[in-house]
């Protein structure tokens, strides 16, 4: 199954167990009480159940909420997320940790690398892609072709 996330989404993880027969009203209610976070701003919330081998995704799409569910069969999800008796509650997470944490990769073994570039802009400031400008002169004005 594939779950599209907008790009700009916020994903927060409970470091609690939830009851994973709460439903929408449930989790927003934990999501306003406990993470103290607005539901409907279209943040990804992720819960699992005491023994970790059930998810529960809850996410805000411009006119309603939508679950994601999994049961694993066997085993359970990892245990790299903590579970903490004290004041947090969630904690946030990369896209890609979600998306390891869901296909059973073990976040202890892998090693994320140095990004090249921290952040990538498709078009220049002006606008244009490099490919409808190419590069500009120290005056401002297009470089010709040589």
């Amino acid at each position: 199954m594939v779950v599209s996330l907008a790009s700009r989404a916020r994903i927060y993880l409970a470091t609690q167990p939830t009851d994973m027969r709460k439903s929408f009203d449930g989790l927003c209610a934990i999501v306003q009480q406990h993470f103290d976070r607005d539901p409907f701003q279209g943040d990804v919330f992720v819960f699992l159940n005491r023994r970790r081998d059930r998810v529960k995704i809850l996410v805000w799409d411009r006119n309603g909420f939508w679950i994601a569910r999994k049961r694993l069969e066997r085993g359970t999800f990892e245990r790299w997320c903590p579970r903490t008796d004290g004041e947090d509650t969630h904690l946030e997470i990369a896209r890609a940790q979600l998306t390891m944490l869901l296909e059973g990769i073990e976040l202890k073994r892998v090693k994320f690398r140095r990004q090249f570039v921290p952040c990538v802009r498709i078009g220049g400031c002006d606008g244009r892609s490099q490919g409808e400008g190419g590069h500009r002169s120290r005056e401002g004005r297009p470089r010709r072709a040589e």
